[in-house]
């Protein structure tokens, strides 16, 4: 059973750059790069040159007909698979399930994934050159899951792809696996939407404005203009708190205390001493030490603005605005679509999907993930994921 050695006992101590974004002087890696030109945004405002870093994995076929669209979640990027290196300080987020042999086989399909629009991984987002050359920094525009899946849908024309086999996606990247099925079904034969909802419940909206208040009061924020500043500056704590918090709702009350109970962290006393300014102790329960880690692993590879921009989307998702209401939204979807929810999610409850499914025509019955890992299932119950990646292959219609 993993207890609090699975966290270095003392994270690391070199100063973090001011964003942990993606920057033009670093390695490139496996990302490549399209030039989309500029885009009206949904809430108003328009960016006038759009890049997205993307990955493709498998061939492309003569007709272009075996395109699978991987769409990922808030903290993601385009690096779907594959190991760390140069560019990748971490490896492939599902690398379980992308690759020869595996449930998306890339011997068969080509598997795409791109940054998200207002990411910070190589697509334009906050930490990016605006046209005068600096950081968009305080100047991002607002953009919501539209904007993203517009983004994507210009991708696909780029690369000369007039329809996906299928597009799939968990967390935010089910929120625009949803938005492709409602908004542009004619691009995609088929749909998988795991672990998200409809439209942002008054849960998700007060827990992400939490985070975002936490952000938005670090004075290392600057307003949003820190991009420049020194290694050590930054935002960092409040981003670092944000990402604790959130970790909460990731997981279960039965797996945190099934891995760490109220053990000590290693060569630390959280009983003892109290920290001077503090009634805490001077050491950490492994569970702190836990969310310390995550905190600090975060910090260094992930841009506050982006966090702040891609959360600030989440809680305006809304697939029935516009349209009518979601009722009226989900009863006109036509293309097959697979609808999967996780037992223990406490962040996006099964009732959640299970709407989805009941006035989706084609939705058939909703699949459930059975795992004690909460939201971050998606991520990890690869056997059980690849079968719906499976089904959601089998049914699409071209």
């Amino acid at each position: 059973m993993p207890q609090a050695s699975n966290c270095p006992p003392q994270e690391d101590q070199r100063l973090p750059p001011a964003t942990g974004a993606w920057q033009e002087t670093d390695p490139v890696g496996d990302r490549r790069f399209a030039e989309l030109g500029s885009l009206d945004l949904e809430l108003g405002g328009r960016i006038p040159a759009v890049r997205v870093a993307y990955e493709l994995l498998g061939t492309v076929n003569d007709s272009a007909d075996n395109v699978v669209v991987v769409l990922h979640a808030l903290t993601g990027d385009a690096h779907v698979a594959g190991q760390p290196g140069p560019g990748h300080p971490t490896p492939g987020w599902w690398d379980q399930i992308v690759g020869p042999g595996r449930a998306l086989d890339t011997d068969r399909w080509a598997v795409l994934c791109a940054n998200v629009l207002g990411g910070c991984q190589g697509t334009t987002g906050p930490s990016s050159r605006a046209p005068d050359g600096r950081p968009w920094g305080s100047r991002w525009p607002r953009t919501t899951i539209r904007d993203q899946v517009a983004v994507e849908l210009a991708l696909l024309d780029h690369l000369g792809v007039q329809r996906a086999t299928a597009v799939i996606g968990g967390s935010m990247g089910g929120m625009r696996a949803l938005e492709w099925a409602v908004g542009a079904p004619h691009r995609v034969g088929a749909a998988l939407v795991l672990a998200v909802g409809a439209a942002a419940t008054t849960d998700q909206i007060a827990t992400q404005s939490v985070q975002l208040r936490a952000i938005l009061g670090d004075p290392g924020w600057a307003g949003g203009d820190y991009h420049l500043a020194r290694p050590g500056d930054g935002p960092h704590a409040g981003l670092g708190l944000a990402r604790r918090i959130a970790q909460l709702t990731y997981r279960t009350d039965t797996e945190l205390e099934a891995r760490f109970g109220r053990a000590a962290q290693p060569g630390e006393d959280p009983l003892g001493p109290s920290v001077a300014g503090s009634s805490a102790g001077s050491g950490r329960f492994a569970v702190q030490s836990y969310l310390d880690h995550q905190a600090d692993t975060l910090i260094r590879r992930f841009d506050a603005g982006s966090y702040v921009a891609l959360t600030d989307a989440m809680s305006t998702h809304d697939i029935g605005r516009g349209r009518g209401g979601v009722p009226a939204a989900l009863r006109a979807v036509q293309l097959p679509l697979v609808v999967a929810g996780i037992d223990s999610d406490r962040l996006y409850p099964l009732r959640l999907q299970a709407e989805i499914a009941a006035l989706v025509p084609t939705a058939e019955e909703l699949r459930v993930i059975a795992s004690p890992h909460g939201h971050d299932a998606f991520l990890l119950e690869s056997v059980q994921v690849g079968k719906l990646v499976e089904e959601t292959l089998a049914r699409s219609v071209g």
